[in-house]
């Protein structure tokens, strides 16, 4: 019988050089999922103009490596451009075709909410593809609340997607 060892999960801040793995991710989930609208993939550049942005920002950015390979990453960003949602966030979650289904997604959501509780955050918002139930059902777990379900307001693979809208409330912010 095989000598079967736990993973070694950690969970750290990103850096530039976790960008490539960060954008081989990212791309995965554009070219199979609906958990990312867009239809065109991102080259490397792309995600060093985010990772930037981010850090500019002051907004965290952090991955999950099992057993040292970069498996997922998590950050959150501005959830609207106007100065009265400066309390507000939206979020991502994202892991390797490879590793999901192993908590990783859950231990990343932990770390980031630590952050954002720690940071000047109020709310933090997570806008899913209404048929990821498995992404609901994280978040529920997380004590995430639905808000609402907006109907048709997206397409991908020749569909129209429905986008159920979620809030957890995370600390006093400002």
């Amino acid at each position: 019988m095989p000598d079967t060892q736990p993973a070694t999960i950690t969970i750290r801040d990103a850096t530039e050089a976790d960008l490539a793995d960060i954008m081989e991710i990212y791309n995965d989930a554009v070219l199979n999922t609906t958990a990312i609208w867009n239809d065109n993939v991102v080259d490397l550049a792309n995600r060093q103009d985010w990772f930037a942005a981010r850090m500019a920002r002051g907004f965290p950015i952090l991955v999950a490596e099992v057993d040292g390979r970069l498996s997922g990453y998590a950050s959150y960003g501005d959830w609207r451009a106007f100065e009265g949602f400066r309390h507000t966030v939206e979020h991502s979650v994202y892991v390797h075709r490879h590793a999901r289904g192993h908590g990783l997604g859950r231990l990343l959501m932990h770390s980031l909410i630590e952050r954002a509780e720690k940071g000047r955050v109020h709310v933090m918002v997570a806008c899913i593809e209404a048929k990821n139930e498995a992404s609901i059902r994280l978040h529920e777990k997380l004590g995430f609340r639905t808000t609402g379900t907006f109907l048709e307001v997206g397409t991908k693979f020749g569909r129209w997607l429905d986008l159920t809208c979620m809030e957890l409330r995370v600390g006093e912010g400002g």
